[in-house]
């Protein structure tokens, strides 16, 4: 979240910025590489944000109904609970979708919308054994992969791409080498369901393609992720020692690395975050495992907190500080240059106006981190 907010720092436009005058820069190359989603294949630091954004709902609801649970909160009125976040998530997110549009933008390839329309179908899988959602988990993957695999679609052509859904030859050329047709981009059974749903809903223009390649059905698969949390945040809260927690964290992340990618390099499936391919699914899950197992080892098992107040102090206010960046970024930046001056970013000429992105998102990102504070001071949440 504190990588949302603060725009990832800004460091794929200022690594752009260094690449106009260096474009051989090894450096930069990578650090806009890291900083930008992949254009199909592939994964970055960038790509692992929503990832890691559902994985953390799926733990947080190990323990969050748990609560209610004990409380004495009946499952009747929990799962109405999870239905109605559900119901909010989605709203929340077409809003934020169309505060630029002119009109209500129905589309649900935000992640606020996908976690929306997999959180109560993640509740329902709450409490159930560990086979059962193992199990659970492995037929989504694998009926997603099969409905992929035999919807009968020709993919895009290569030499021609296909400039109607936004995939030109040379990108095609570059980015689908390899890749079955059933996994292109835009031309896809998921491609299929957004032109017929999307155009149910009215629109000022019909609904072509999305741009990135971003899809509806996508929050099937990641429902899988947000499973896989879930699983993880009741190891976290088993009885289990914390040296065996930590062994089947790493061990589970390890797995899920090395099953994604051998999908992948087999040609089984390819690693596609945009599409959320099975292979992604447990590749991401993998990554997400391994980083939950590093800070359960650094806070939990040697004790090192401190340093975690920062993160605290969003992770309180995570929906807070998510809606002020992604609507309040340009209008924060605008003020500070009015009141400040517009020399603010560059350090009033003290820095390479190279830079400049990464100064801006930095006392940006500061600024909402500093409404999140003064939230948490005043034990102000904004809860969901």
């Amino acid at each position: 979240m504190i990588s949302l907010s603060f725009a990832g720092f800004g460091l794929a436009a200022t690594a752009g910025n260094h690449l106009e005058s260096n474009p051989d820069s090894g450096l930069w190359q990578q650090i806009h590489f890291q900083f930008s989603h992949a254009q199909w294949v592939g994964c970055s630091y960038w790509d692992l944000i929503q990832p890691s954004f559902m994985f953390m709902v799926g733990v947080s609801m190990a323990y969050s109904y748990l609560g209610r649970q004990r409380r004495g909160d009946s499952y009747r009125k929990m799962l109405g609970h999870a239905f109605t976040r559900s119901i909010i998530l989605i709203a929340l997110s077409i809003f934020l979708m169309s505060k630029s549009r002119g009109y209500t933008d129905w589309s649900f390839m935000n992640v606020l919308a996908q976690i929306g329309l997999g959180y109560t179908f993640l509740f329902l899988l709450w409490g159930k054994s560990f086979k059962t959602q193992a199990v659970t988990g492995a037929l989504i993957l694998a009926g997603t992969w099969i409905v992929y695999e035999v919807s009968p679609n020709s993919g895009i052509d290569l030499a021609s791409g296909s400039p109607e859904v936004g995939v030109t030859a040379e990108w095609a050329e570059e980015n689908l080498e390899g890749i079955h047709p059933a996994w292109h981009k835009n031309a896809n059974i998921g491609h299929t369901i957004d032109w017929w749903l999307l155009n149910s809903f009215p629109r000022p223009e019909p609904f072509e393609f999305n741009q990135g390649g971003y899809q509806t059905i996508n929050f099937i698969p990641s429902l899988v992720t947000m499973l896989f949390g879930l699983m993880c945040g009741e190891l976290l809260r088993s009885e289990r020692r914390e040296y065996q927690k930590l062994g089947i964290l790493i061990a589970a992340g390890i797995l899920g690395l090395v099953v994604g990618q051998l999908l992948h390099v087999t040609g089984v499936c390819p690693l596609v975050k945009r599409i959320w391919t099975p292979s992604w699914a447990l590749f991401s899950t993998g990554s997400c495992c391994l980083i939950l197992a590093g800070l359960f080892a650094v806070i939990d098992m040697c004790g090192f907190r401190r340093w975690t107040f920062p993160l605290v102090v969003v992770g309180m206010n995570s929906i807070a500080i998510y809606c002020m960046s992604m609507s309040l970024k340009p209008w924060t930046a605008r003020q500070l240059q009015t009141h400040l001056g517009d020399e603010l970013f560059t350090l009033y000429g003290g820095i390479d106006s190279a830079f400049a992105p990464t100064i801006q998102a930095v006392m940006v990102g500061t600024v909402f981190w500093l409404v999140c504070y003064y939230m948490y001071r005043n034990k102000f949440f904004i809860r969901i």
